[in-house]
């Protein structure tokens, strides 16, 4: 892609972090998407309901653009991390369906509003909240990237899917016995370093 337009290039980028995202549920259970799979639990469906969440903030509130639904997980005494997953009532739907609505919503405010706008986020401390949309716009696509890097994982743990999607893995090879001999020169390089250290 090749633009001079500065809002095609941040929507482009939002865009492609939010479907690579997504695609990691295509495929997978109930119980695949919402499990825990790391000590402090992070799970897939539970990064997207949390990037959903983020992206409400810093490109609705943050600009007096309130997105219009409830987020009881974000609001006053909520639990903490209370947005990082899903409980067994938001379905896959309800979740995927927000985030969806979060695109459009976030979407609408970038085309609304100049990029030198300045908005408050309400979650940062008094006198250091002040942010530009630029910049808003700029933080949203670097932690949707860094979640679906997170994703990227949990996924391949699950059933070994890879990549930004199905059509796109951006990997060196599909054979399976290339990646494990990939992993034992790995796992060898490892070890005889530990031995040197």
């Amino acid at each position: 892609m090749t633009t001079t337009e500065p809002k095609a290039d941040l929507r482009f980028y939002l865009q492609a972090a939010r479907d690579a995202l997504l695609w990691k549920l295509d495929g997978l259970s109930e119980y695949d998407i919402r499990r825990p799979l790391t000590p402090t639990g992070t799970n897939l469906l539970g990064l997207v309901k949390h990037t959903a969440t983020m992206e409400f903030g810093y490109l609705g509130d943050t600009f007096g653009r309130p997105p219009g639904e409830p987020l009881p997980w974000a609001g006053e005494g909520a639990e903490p991390n209370a947005d990082m997953w899903a409980t067994a009532e938001e379905s896959r739907d309800f979740v995927v369906g927000l985030y969806r609505r979060v695109w459009a919503h976030a979407d609408a405010t970038i085309e609304a509003l100049a990029l030198e706008t300045v908005g408050r986020v309400p979650w940062w401390p008094d006198g250091r909240d002040e942010v530009t949309l630029h910049h808003a716009a700029v933080r949203v696509i670097a932690d949707t990237h860094r979640h679906a890097g997170h994703a990227d994982i949990l996924r391949e743990l699950l059933d070994g899917a890879v990549g930004m999607n199905q059509g796109n893995t951006s990997m060196p090879s599909t054979d399976p016995a290339w990646w494990e001999s990939h992993r034992e020169r790995l796992e060898q390089a490892a070890r005889e370093a530990d031995k040197r250290a």
